[in-house]
């Protein structure tokens, strides 16, 4: 699973380089994200998307646990932050989303825990060099108790994809984000391609690769409010 992250300042600039790379970037391209250090669920995360009518590559802000259109509440009874990708067109809460609304969670890297309740222990696992690409969905909800011309009545929200682990993490977790190589990142987004079963696998299989490489240490635990970059100093 990943259920915390962090974006340090190098982020940004990698971002930016593989978007204007592309030459499909908006005409006023800018993506001034703060470095954050512990991003956890529902609160807000940068995702890529592809905007389906202009085709151009942008940066959205995203409340990190992904409603589907037809709850009436943003606030769901289960976790959605990740998504399974194991028999995903199987469920109603990603199904929709899957066919055309895929996206780029960009990341330094992601903790995960081992260890005992009470007494666990965080690692922070990263590339050696260079940023993440975790393969997501996106929805927008709709709060219909708001005023149709009301931009609250709008809220954009994401999930990052979820595969078995690779053997280099797995004394860790049993499950891993699904981190995507660059080449693979336009192809994954693009809403012209219909999201099935086989694209999520193609994924899979080609994030062993970006995961394999990942480098990881312990570091000291931290508390939910805790933020900054000696979060991940080693212990």
């Amino acid at each position: 699973m990943c259920g915390r992250f962090a974006l340090d300042d190098k982020v940004n600039a990698d971002i930016t380089e593989f978007v204007t790379a592309t030459g499909r970037q908006a005409e006023e391209w800018s993506w001034d994200w703060e470095p954050r250090y512990n991003i956890k669920p529902t609160t807000q995360i940068p995702i890529l998307v592809d905007a389906p009518k202009t085709r151009e590559l942008r940066i959205e802000g995203a409340r990190w646990g992904l409603v589907p259109p037809w709850s009436d509440s943003l606030k769901l009874k289960f976790p959605t932050f990740n998504a399974r990708t194991e028999g995903i067109t199987g469920k109603a809460t990603w199904k929709g989303p899957l066919k055309s609304r895929r996206c780029i969670v960009p990341a330094a890297g992601y903790y995960e825990w081992t260890g005992e309740k009470g007494a666990k222990t965080p690692w922070w696992i990263h590339p050696d060099d260079g940023s993440l690409g975790f393969a997501g969905l996106y929805a927008w909800w709709q709060d219909k108790s708001v005023a149709d011309d009301d931009p609250a009545r709008w809220t954009l929200t994401a999930t990052i994809l979820t595969m078995p682990t690779v053997d280099e993490l797995a004394s860790i977790h049993d499950r891993n984000p699904v981190g995507l190589p660059q080449d693979l990142w336009e192809h994954w987004m693009d809403p012209e391609t219909t999201g099935d079963q086989a694209l999520v696998d193609e994924a899979v299989n080609a994030s062993r690769g970006v995961m394999e490489q990942l480098e990881y240490h312990r570091v000291m635990p931290f508390k939910a409010t805790d933020d900054g970059p000696q979060l991940l100093e080693p212990a």
